[in-house]
């Protein structure tokens, strides 16, 4: 027990008493998140536009900026895990259950309730994608790469404990030693407790809406209490097996399968709409993406409550998952440079995510368009496999996709495991099979009682208040990345190269 710190009493304590108040007033929960959440997404809606923002700026700037060539390790060292597993794993932790979720049902949304378009139009078609690519592009990774790259720098360069009190050390000193940095690395627990609780409430629902479409089995919540306690059997299991096995092992077939379901979707699909209107979002989020990440709406209430419900709760999503998305892929990132962690960690999951939505969002809305199911009528962890029953290959799609989500369910709730171990070990790189026990069954207890509590609307709630606090310590982090990072770049001469200047002979000849 002398690896455990008072951050594991503490954050277990306050999960603790979450639960106990979820299962004791279920109903009262529901509407203090409710409470909460309105009240955050009104008054700081443009705090978290303008913070997400910069810190895509910050990500961006980097890359060009000649600390780029700083190595997240020593000098000569090299990286653990080959590019595809490297990938493979950083892919599976930051999105996985969520592509699989919102993947159809997000532009189909859009598509009947878009942001400035007319419903159902042609306008409105190119709006669901362009804002589908906004919530989970560049900005979403933005969010992961800043707490990531913070992490690996202090953990691998500079020999700190892999803490997310660590990376302010250069802001706040020796007070990350005691009580304040106790409080922040609270404070992370708790935001990925709740962040991932919520995404395995997603899945637990999406599971269930497949398995009701497929075969009958009632949507309900006994149904999904079973399916998470199932799943929660399993990723312990893959959890005890370590990073270098059951994760990555997982996460090389999340992979495999969520290609061979993109590809089978896309062969089955609108196949030239699709590769057309890719290509056209793709064009209109880089012409757009300035206007919409700065765009809140003041004047319009209707509006603004579309950017409340789907961008604010992005961002607060992104931000509650930082944590532990961020800590995960600044574990498997050591021996990489600034500039090709920068360059993956930003754009290829971005792509791939571009893509998805390409591919399943188009199907949706042909399908909503053709007039002969009308999608709206299912339910979010449903429309998904509706879409399906309008195309060729229906069960061999929906169990591809029900394996999928599952897959996807098992490496979250994994990584999460070995990352919360990490953040209540001292940061630990192998932090003991108990304590990762003790936070896989707290982190499906959450979920279990958000979902009780009231459903996703409760898990979106928690999500967002989860998010807040934790939103100003990854405003000290970016400060404190950016000055160590300046000190470290004097002291090693890391300058741009001036262009050579012509010589002298030469000008001489050019003027008479």
């Amino acid at each position: 027990m002398k690896k455990i710190s008072n951050v594991f009493w503490i954050s277990v304590a306050i999960v603790l008493v979450a639960v106990l108040f979820g299962v004791l007033a279920p109903d009262t929960f529901e509407t203090m998140t409710g409470n909460i959440q309105a009240f955050l997404t009104s008054a700081f809606g443009w705090y978290y536009l303008i913070l997400v923002t910069v810190i895509t700026i910050f990500c961006l700037f980097l890359i060009f900026s000649p600390v780029g060539a700083i190595r997240l390790g020593k000098s000569d060292e090299k990286p653990e895990f080959t590019r595809a597993s490297w990938f493979a794993m950083l892919f599976s932790a930051g999105m996985g259950i969520g592509l699989v979720f919102w993947g159809a049902a997000e532009p189909l949304s859009h598509f009947l309730t878009p942001p400035l378009a007319e419903g159902g139009s042609n306008a409105a078609h190119k709006e669901a994608l362009r804002y589908a690519f906004f919530h989970w592009g560049i900005h979403a990774w933005a969010i992961y790469a800043l707490v990531a790259l913070a992490l690996a720098y202090f953990q691998f360069r500079k020999g700190e404990p892999g803490l997310i009190s660590a990376t302010l050390k250069p802001v706040l000193g020796k007070s990350m030693d005691g009580w304040l940095g106790t409080i922040v690395d609270v404070l992370a627990v708790f935001a990925t407790v709740v962040g991932v609780a919520t995404t395995l409430g997603f899945g637990a629902s999406q599971i269930n809406g497949g398995l009701s479409y497929l075969m009958g089995i009632p949507n309900n919540f006994t149904v999904q209490l079973i399916i998470i306690s199932v799943v929660t059997v399993l990723f312990m299991i893959s959890a005890a097996s370590g990073l270098g096995k059951g994760i990555k092992i997982l996460s090389n077939a999340n992979m495999f399968l969520a290609v061979a379901l993109l590809i089978l979707m896309f062969i089955v699909g609108p196949t030239i709409l699709t590769l057309n209107m890719f290509t056209d979002s793709l064009g209109g989020y880089i012409q757009n993406i300035i206007q919409m990440s700065f765009r809140i709406a003041p004047l319009n209430e209707e509006q603004r409550g579309w950017i409340n419900s789907w961008t604010i709760f992005y961002w607060a999503w992104w931000i509650s998952w930082s944590p532990f998305v961020g800590i995960f892929i600044a574990r498997v990132s050591r021996g990489r440079t600034i500039r090709e962690f920068m360059i993956v960690v930003l754009l290829l999951p971005s792509l791939v995510s571009f893509f998805w939505f390409a591919v399943f969002g188009n199907a949706a809305i042909e399908v909503q368009n053709a007039g002969a199911i009308d999608l709206s009528q299912f339910a979010t962890e449903e429309v998904l496999f509706a879409v399906f029953g309008e195309y060729p290959m229906t069960t061999l799609l929906s169990i591809v996709a029900v394996v999928l989500v599952s897959t996807f369910f098992i490496t979250s709730a994994d990584s999460a495991t070995f990352v919360l171990g990490m953040q209540t070990t001292y940061g630990s790189l192998t932090p003991p099979n108990r304590v990762k026990f003790t936070w896989g069954i707290a982190q499906s207890m959450v979920a279990i009682i958000l979902l009780y509590s009231g459903g996703l609307q409760a898990l979106q709630n928690a999500l967002i208040a989860a998010a807040f606090p934790f939103s100003f310590i990854m405003l000290l982090m970016m400060v404190s990345l950016f000055r160590s990072l300046t000190r470290e770049k004097k002291e090693l001469g890391l300058y741009h190269k001036p262009k050579p200047r012509k010589k002298q002979t030469e000008v001489t000849r050019s003027n008479p």
